[in-house]
């Protein structure tokens, strides 16, 4: 039953996504925690040499993805947070959203136009 819930339902129970979250493919971690009004997302620990090579800048090209803030997700909607995110696995930045849908699991989506996602559930690391 309480899967079935919807994030709106969990919102409003409170929970805090704040923490460290494993995303979907499981090579990569992210935490979580308040910024301003919504969430925003830093990497702590990636797979490889963790460098943003595929950063458009090319003065960011050698930096460490360790520590790179890739979610901002501060304007409350609806049922969780919207923003934008970026993905160093292309070196883009898409409009986002995160969306509590449990107290272990979160939904990350990622769109262009506001029309195509990509959405990725990623869950709580104890």
């Amino acid at each position: 039953m309480a899967l079935a819930m919807t994030g709106a339902a969990f919102a409003q129970k409170g929970i805090d996504p704040s923490g460290v979250w494993l995303t979907e493919n499981g090579d990569s971690k992210v935490r979580i925690a308040r910024c301003g009004s919504g969430y925003c997302g830093t990497l702590v620990s990636v797979p490889g040499p963790g460098l943003d090579s595929k950063n458009p800048d090319a003065s960011l090209k050698s930096r460490n993805l360790i520590g790179i803030q890739i979610m901002n997700a501060g304007t409350p909607s609806g049922d969780g947070y919207d923003g934008s995110l970026y993905n160093p696995n292309d070196g883009k930045t898409y409009s986002g959203s995160l969306t509590v849908k449990g107290p272990n699991v979160v939904e990350v989506a990622g769109c262009v136009m506001s029309v195509f996602c990509k959405r990725q559930t990623w869950k709580r690391v104890n």
